[in-house]
């Protein structure tokens, strides 16, 4: 079975303004790195469709799903943008590419639960692990992989998933989103102090919060995963993974102060593989978060999916 690739092009359209870092052209350096590498032509393309209100509402509450659609609906129509907060901005195409990352996460993991391809890579955007159930905030309208967990869960009738979560940022979002459901084990690690200036205290016993130093190292990182997840993902046995992968904590991107390279994040996903393969029948489905630095985001992008796709050396 093959890594399935989602990138739909509405993802490229979203556009929250001039220097922002937040950009469509974080894609673009993804997408032509795979393709300079060779790692395009052995993924799997597939589309993305638009992710339904019932879908999005087993992670957000039904009156922000409608009151995003509105917003989004009349942004769309009038051809004009909208803040939601001082670094977020609803644009002309937020609509389509928001529900298509959305669609992404959850045709990834339909993909994978039905044998089609061993597991998924979703190089999408907006992201989505800032979002929580009732706000967008930090960049995300909604949680791409927190919707898609609940699916694997509520539909498709999982008993048990894990939520990985290594972006520099705490994903604030989805830990409001699965906090107490004993279903989701979210195991993630992120500097501390920075924004959003949360997770220290976990607020579920279901979560492995793992807040690490500025310019803390990948051998600290590796230590702390084998510490920290690594008997907590042993003991929750989960039957899929899902990823919130940010490469922001890499040593190059200005919008964090780790220092990780490429090796540390082949590193980190080579490890997932083993544990989704011993517990999960391989089954991971990896969305994109942050990443900000173009040249580190699409290096650490092609460890990453060459480890999931088998192909290290």
């Amino acid at each position: 079975m093959n890594t399935a690739l989602y990138s739909p092009h509405a993802c490229r359209l979203h556009d929250m303004g001039r220097g922002h870092p937040e950009c469509p052209a974080r894609l673009d350096a993804i997408l032509d790195h795979l393709r300079a590498t060779g790692l395009d032509a052995v993924l799997e393309h597939r589309e993305s469709p638009l992710a339904q209100p019932e879908q999005l509402a087993r992670a957000h509450s039904a009156r922000y799903v409608a009151e995003m659609h509105e917003l989004m609906g009349r942004c769309a129509e009038a051809g004009r943008t909208q803040p939601v907060d001082p670094d977020t901005t609803v644009s002309p195409h937020t609509q389509e590419a928001a529900l298509r990352a959305a669609g992404a996460a959850l045709a990834a993991t339909d993909a994978v639960l039905a044998g089609e391809v061993r597991n998924a890579f979703c190089a999408v955007r907006p992201p989505g692990h800032h979002a929580t159930r009732e706000a967008a905030m930090g960049f995300c309208f909604y949680n791409n992989v927190a919707v898609a967990a609940r699916h694997a869960l509520d539909v498709h009738g999982l008993e048990r998933v894990a939520v990985i979560d290594f972006d520099v940022h705490h994903g604030n979002g989805t830990e409001d989103i699965v906090a107490g459901d004993a279903r989701i084990l979210m195991c993630s690690f992120f500097q501390h102090p920075l924004y959003p200036y949360s997770g220290t205290e976990p607020t579920g016993s279901n979560l492995v919060n793992v807040p690490l130093a500025p310019y803390t190292r990948g051998a600290a990182v590796r230590e702390a995963i084998e510490r920290e997840w690594v008997p907590a993902l042993e003991a929750h046995q989960p039957q899929m993974y899902f990823v919130s992968a940010g490469f922001d904590a890499h040593r190059e991107d200005e919008l964090g102060q780790m220092g990780l390279v490429e090796a540390d994040y082949a590193w980190i996903t080579r490890r997932l593989v083993e544990l989704a393969d011993r517990h999960a029948q391989g089954r991971i489905v990896s969305c994109l978060e942050g990443g900000y630095q173009l040249g580190a985001l699409a290096r650490s992008v092609a460890a990453h999916v060459r480890e999931l796709a088998g192909l290290a050396a």
